[in-house]
């Protein structure tokens, strides 16, 4: 059976899928194929690298450093969120964030990045360029992050549309799917309101599909939501999610709160250890 590991993003919510990709680390357990969204994209890289350091460090600490959200980026990039700090001083000089190994594993893996003309489509991590140009791309939320500019076409986080991207997932043919969100189960995505569309009509005045994905964007989720329950109502999949409420949102969050919630990731594959184990790792494992 072709099995697939399917993330989502979540920003600093993100902690909780680190927790789980390190157990999967752990305990050995490898996919056919892989997709990631946003903050998702980054930790299945470091899943691929099979470091569990990166996946911690990147999401319980780095992660709520003033230096890289808050008034810090704002002064220093102009943005809410320093991704330039991220992928150009944390990943290649702080944690010498070694890409080469993601790319060169077995797993067929991808992560989602909008096309600000052509909306959101998938990158294979073993393309990725050498400055991560796609990778950061990938996690740059709008508004509160500039465009990502890569041989002349610019781009930002594949959740404008994909949020989960389990649709990819069964397109590449997959049978058996492990995914994991970080909101719990049972969220129910608003619709943005008038003041973040007409937000998105201003600053993205060139690229009008912006606005018009982001008015559909609770309509996506929900989709792909249906979609993951018929998955598991057929016994296709395993659906993890935050079994307890931690309080941490997109992009706020201490560094206490944050190990609490990447340790619940951890607990919560442990807890379903024995289905996991037995869908999914392989016999010659």
């Amino acid at each position: 059976m072709k099995t697939a590991l399917v993330l989502e993003g979540g920003g600093m919510r993100g902690a909780y899928t680190a927790g789980c990709l390190a157990w999967l680390i752990d305990n050995d357990i490898e996919f056919n194929s892989a997709y990631g969204i946003s903050t998702g994209a980054v930790h299945l890289c470091s899943y691929l690298c099979k470091n569990v350091d990166y996946l911690y460090d990147l999401s319980t600490n780095h992660i709520a450093d003033k230096e890289l959200v808050g008034l810090r980026p704002l002064l220093r990039e102009h943005c809410y969120v320093g991704y330039d700090y991220l992928f150009e001083h944390i990943l290649p000089v702080v944690k010498k964030y070694d890409i080469s190994k993601a790319k060169a594993s077995s797993c067929d893996a991808k992560f989602g990045v909008y096309d600000m003309e052509k909306g959101t489509f998938f990158i294979k991590v073993k393309d990725i360029d050498e400055k991560m140009l796609l990778l950061k791309a990938a996690c740059t939320l709008p508004v509160i992050g500039k465009i990502v500019y890569y041989e002349g076409r610019g781009y930002l986080d594949g959740g404008i549309t994909k949020m989960i991207p389990i649709e990819e997932a069964l397109t590449d043919k997959n049978e058996e799917f492990l995914v994991i969100t970080t909101k719990p189960k049972g969220y129910v995505r608003k619709p943005a309101t008038s003041f973040v569309k007409g937000l998105m009509r201003s600053m993205y005045k060139k690229y009008p599909n912006v606005e018009k994905d982001y008015a559909v964007r609770h309509l996506n989720y929900q989709k792909q939501i249906d979609i993951i329950n018929d998955l598991v109502a057929k016994d296709k999949a395993i659906y993890m999610y935050p079994s307890k409420e931690i309080p941490v949102k997109r992009l706020t969050g201490d560094k206490p709160n944050l190990r609490i919630l990447y340790q619940l990731g951890y607990d919560d594959m442990e807890s379903r250890r024995e289905e996991i184990i037995k869908r999914f790792k392989k016999k010659d494992a």
